[in-house]
């Protein structure tokens, strides 16, 4: 088939995502704290967010778009600066309500889910870390001149978010193993929200200083 890259390319690439899925990050840091707050679906809910943000990434990688926002001082800049403060509202979220959060209905069930997809959705939309890695790192697995070169990216892209979905599904339950003992040991739970919100607000920092170049 046309838009598939080589076995050799395929088993590279798939390594290489294996390793960054195991790399901590705004997104991992999201899934842990809903799980522990709010159980494994909600943790999954923020998971595929982060998962349809990967795939609205590899489509703006494939077409060029992504060249043009990065390209762009200004669009980078309302970027950078979108995906800071999103971290930092989450970071205040965290210490604001964190483990005193409890979710009493099924409407509100719903609704928690609703909002952890979207959480994961914002996260990864409005990193420009992501942007930067996709634009380097899927097109070292095709050839420039390939006419299929699209097609290819698209793939990648996809297959990047199925090999890495173990991953993240493991995490997810792994925190939520770990809720049952927390939410009976309420002062740790809380020194974990701190933590969560300090975490975010790094990668806040680090997200408004990252440069296009």
């Amino acid at each position: 088939m046309d838009f598939m890259p080589s076995l050799a390319s395929i088993l590279a690439f798939s390594l290489a995502t294996l390793l960054l899925a195991l790399t901590p990050g705004p997104d991992m840091t999201l899934w842990i704290s809903r799980s522990l707050r709010d159980g494994r679906a909600t943790g999954l809910a923020a998971l595929m967010g982060s998962s349809f943000g990967i795939s609205v990434h590899t489509v703006l990688v494939a077409f060029g778009i992504s060249a043009l926002i990065v390209a762009s001082p200004t669009a980078f800049l309302i970027l950078k600066t979108g995906g800071a403060g999103y971290l930092l509202w989450l970071a205040i979220q965290a210490i604001r309500h964190g483990s005193n959060f409890v979710v009493r209905a099924e409407g509100a069930t719903e609704r928690s889910l609703f909002r952890a997809f979207f959480n994961g959705l914002g996260v990864n939309l409005l990193n420009p870390k992501v942007i930067i890695f996709f634009m380097t790192f899927l097109p070292q697995f095709v050839t420039a001149g390939d006419p299929h070169v699209t097609g290819k990216l698209l793939f990648l892209g996809l297959w990047s978010i199925i090999v890495a979905l173990p991953i993240g599904i493991g995490i997810i339950y792994g925190a939520d193993f770990l809720s049952g003992w927390l939410q009976a040991n309420r002062r740790v739970l809380r020194a974990i929200d701190y933590t969560f919100a300090g975490v975010f607000s790094v990668f806040a920092v680090k997200i408004f200083f990252t440069h296009a170049k």
